[in-house]
């Protein structure tokens, strides 16, 4: 209660003061009103005698414009007459001095004193920027350009000798003096002359002089020296002229008017050399060149300020390929012949070692085709793409033949070996084939990929305009824009489907290998059925059961035949029961899976099976006639046949296990135990049984 008591006594003394404050500052409000009041008025009283006083004043000069305005207007026309009479003095005056300086110019001429010739011309200029709106000042003028020309012809020498000594003072000088008649763009004319005929002299005494060097000799200290001329020469006319931008203009017609031409010495170095080389030579050349523009292109962007610099240099540089761009897929064709026929190497005797020989071949191969699209990024700055996939269609080709040579010879040969000899290189070869095909794919990825990225680079469009001609311009573009747009996935698509048919004759050749045992064993059992048929005799033993038949041999040997396949694939087994290279090859084939549809396999050990079931059903329909007991003993065949097949993961065709049903059906229950069968199966069956139709 205190503290509230206390704070309680604190708020009311506040109070009280804040009360007096206020009280006190109205007080003092009210004693200033009156004060207020009278400035105010005052302010007011001041404000009026003010405007009245403009008024006063604005009405004056009224007057004063109407008193004096002929006055002033005299005054300006005297003024005007003044100014025509000192420029008609000055006019006279020049006019004379005009006509003194020409007559004392001849014997000035006479005295070959350029200075002095000078200094008479730049007066002379003087005078006639003063004259130009005399009569005869065209006149005038034709007369100081034949003078300025008489000391330009008298000038020329020394310009020579100052330009190409590189002397600093005097050709100061002469800019000093040539500037001041307005012909530095003359003087800058000459310059560019002594240089041009200097660089082209290097370049002739380079080739002339120099016999014992080769031509990318030549060509690398060629380089080596514009590149010392231009910072010497930046540094020069920076000096003399105040600025270098004449270099680049100096430099793109020197490149372009070399005697003899930069190309004339390439096509001469590529006659000396065997076709194979003339890509490994123009991709070295190619390499001196891009390090001489890029130690230029920085000098360039160091010292000259035009925009349009480099693009002009880029393009006199780079222009020298432009002939070899168009003959680039030819040049890669050559190359890769040559690198193809080092990776041949000698023939082989034994089949085997040929094969084995392609499987080795593919990873150097697949690396020389690697190589042609990175030497075609670097050579070619990807302009070369459209060419280098003609190039790689050719080469693969030419690739391919080795393989389809192989398997001439394996199907010629065929007869002289074993059946599982012939049955293991086929599948070697398949394998082969089928790891090529796989390498192709990602390769022709690669390739896909490569073009993209090349075309994200700034540096592509500027490539494609140097060194392509128009319609090979054209035909890259829409080669980049199609595989952009992903129109182009594939650009080997015609290799790879060449690949893909060469593993399909592989396949029919090994299939005929591995299923060729079996055929012979079907046509055995088929004449032997047939046979009998054909000379029936009475048996009893139509009305045995079935345990009482047993498989014939030939069906057996099939059986055994078949359970044999796993082992003789065992060997082209990886780890893990798979082998992609060849399981690719056999997918080729489509249609050719079978019911296991797994591994490789799988996939053989399926072909085979269905080949069997279908070779078997075909077989049984091609017979016209059936006993009681051979339509018995055929279903226990079949049965037989449908085990060994469940022991392998597979089963009978669906038509062949009909069939195998139908040969067991009682005669008299035929009719009535068929329903659900393909009819045209039950007609065929009933008719080789002689089954009446009821």
């Amino acid at each position: 209660m205190a503290f509230v008591s206390s704070t309680v006594m604190k708020l009311q003394l506040y109070v009280q003061q804040v009360n007096s404050a206020l009280e006190e500052t109205s007080q003092q409000v009210l004693q200033g009103l009156p004060r207020v009041m009278r400035d105010a008025k005052m302010i007011h009283q001041e404000a009026l005698m003010l405007r009245e006083k403009m008024q006063s004043i604005r009405h004056e000069i009224v007057q004063v414009e109407k008193a004096t305005g002929n006055s002033m207007a005299s005054l300006e026309k005297i003024d005007r007459i003044k100014t025509d009479l000192q420029t008609a003095k000055e006019a006279l005056h020049e006019a004379d001095n005009w006509t003194l300086l020409a007559t004392d110019i001849e014997e000035v001429f006479e005295s070959k004193n350029v200075e002095k010739i000078a200094g008479k011309l730049v007066s002379m200029q003087q005078s006639l920027n003063i004259l130009a709106n005399s009569t005869d000042y065209e006149d005038r003028k034709m007369q100081l350009e034949g003078l300025k020309n008489r000391l330009e012809a008298i000038a020329s020498p020394q310009l020579v000798q100052a330009f190409t000594a590189g002397h600093i003072e005097e050709s100061r000088a002469l800019v000093s003096i040539f500037g001041g008649m307005e012909r530095v763009g003359q003087l800058i004319k000459y310059y560019d002359r002594c240089q041009k005929g200097a660089l082209c002299e290097m370049w002739r005494s380079t080739v002339e002089g120099d016999q014992d060097h080769t031509v990318l000799e030549w060509i690398t200290a060629f380089y080596d020296m514009l590149l010392n001329n231009w910072h010497k020469q930046v540094k020069w006319c920076q000096s003399v002229f105040g600025e270098a931008n004449s270099l680049v203009d100096i430099y793109c017609e020197v490149l372009a008017n070399l005697e003899p031409s930069l190309n004339d010495c390439i096509d001469l170095a590529l006659k000396q050399q065997p076709q194979q080389q003339h890509l490994t030579f123009l991709a070295h050349l190619k390499r001196i060149t891009q390090t001489f523009a890029n130690n230029l292109h920085l000098a360039v962007q160091a010292h000259t300020k035009r925009r349009d610099a480099w693009s002009s240099l880029a393009a006199a540089i780079y222009s020298v390929y432009t002939p070899y761009m168009g003959r680039y897929a030819a040049l890669e064709e050559g190359h890769m012949a040559g690198q193809l026929g080092a990776l041949k190497g000698g023939g082989h005797d034994d089949l085997m070692d040929a094969i084995q020989g392609l499987g080795q071949s593919i990873s150097n191969a697949i690396s020389i085709a690697q190589d042609a699209w990175k030497r075609c990024a670097t050579f070619t700055e990807g302009c070369g793409f459209a060419g280098l996939i003609k190039a790689l269609k050719v080469y693969f080709s030419s690739y391919l033949d080795l393989y389809s040579s192989v398997l001439r010879q394996l199907e010629a040969n065929r007869a002289e070996h074993e059946t599982w000899n012939v049955f293991q290189m086929c599948l070697t070869l398949l394998q082969t084939t089928g790891e090529f095909l796989n390498e192709l794919k990602r390769l022709d990825e690669e390739l896909v990929q490569s073009i993209l990225e090349c075309s994200r680079k700034d540096s592509f469009n500027a490539f494609i305009n140097i060194l392509l001609e128009p319609l090979a311009q054209q035909e890259l573009r829409q080669l980049v824009s199609a595989v952009q747009d992903g129109v182009t996935t594939s650009c080997l698509e015609s290799v790879t489907l060449n690949v893909e048919k060469f593993c399909r004759d592989v396949h029919y050749s090994t299939y005929k290998v591995i299923f060729s045992p079996v055929a012979a064993l079907l046509d055995k059992g088929a004449q032997s059925w047939m046979s009998a048929a054909a000379s029936p005799t009475k048996s009893a033993h139509h009305n045995l059961p079935d345990y009482s038949f047993a498989p014939q041999e030939y069906i057996t040997e099939i059986g055994e035949y078949l359970m044999t396949l796993p082992q003789h694939l065992e060997p082209f087994l990886v780890r893990g029961g798979d082998n992609p290279s060849l399981t690719g090859a056999l997918q080729v084939e489509g249609g050719g899976v079978g019911q296991g549809g797994g591994g490789f396999a799988d996939l053989l050990l399926g072909m085979v099976a269905r080949g069997a079931c279908q070779t078997y059903l075909d077989h049984i329909l091609a017979t016209t006639q059936l006993t009681a007991t051979q339509s018995k003993q055929l279903a226990i065949d079949i049965k037989y046949l449908g085990n060994v097949l469940e022991d392998l993961g597979f089963g009978l065709l669906d038509s062949l296990q009909h069939v195998s049903v139908l040969l067991k059906v009682p005669a008299d229950e035929y009719q009535s135990q068929t329903t659900g069968a393909p009819p045209k199966l039950v007609a065929a069956v009933r008719q080789m049984r002689d089954i009446p139709s009821t």
